[in-house]
């Protein structure tokens, strides 16, 4: 079982935080799972953790569509952020539009993180969706 110091959940869907908290606990064993309702609450936890010279989390789920702050935003701060370790982020919608996929895959390629891509629903988190990427699916 990989174990990990600390996972974000960025998704304002509650069912969808319970899914993947569930789905977890089978694969990892990790002792800081936080959730946030929205990109602008995860992107100001990240930055108290990185002013309190704690350490990232190491693997984010992070919804596209959500209130406030969506997931393109999130990104869009997170690229700009001093961030020395490699954070894999699983981009999660159920978003069938092409230019979503499109959008991912521009950012996988200006971005220091692993960036993958999965639709919702999630029905299965495999252990290497936290240890590295995958190009989609």
């Amino acid at each position: 079982m990989k174990k990990l110091n600390s996972i974000y959940i960025i998704d304002d869907d509650p069912i969808t935080v319970f899914g993947i908290n569930k789905m977890l606990k089978t694969i990892t064993t990790c002792r800081d799972i936080t959730d946030f309702e929205n990109g602008r609450l995860a992107l100001e936890g990240l930055k108290q953790r990185i002013h309190q010279n704690l350490p990232c989390p190491e693997v984010i789920f992070l919804d596209i569509n959500m209130p406030i702050m969506d997931g393109w935003e999130f990104l869009d701060e997170l690229v700009s952020l001093d961030i020395k370790e490699r954070i894999i982020i699983n981009v999660i919608t159920s978003s069938i539009d092409p230019i979503d996929y499109k959008r991912w895959n521009e950012f996988r390629l200006k971005c220091w993180h692993y960036l993958n891509f999965k639709n919702k629903p999630l029905y299965k988190i495999e252990a290497t969706d936290l240890t590295r990427v995958h190009l989609a699916s």
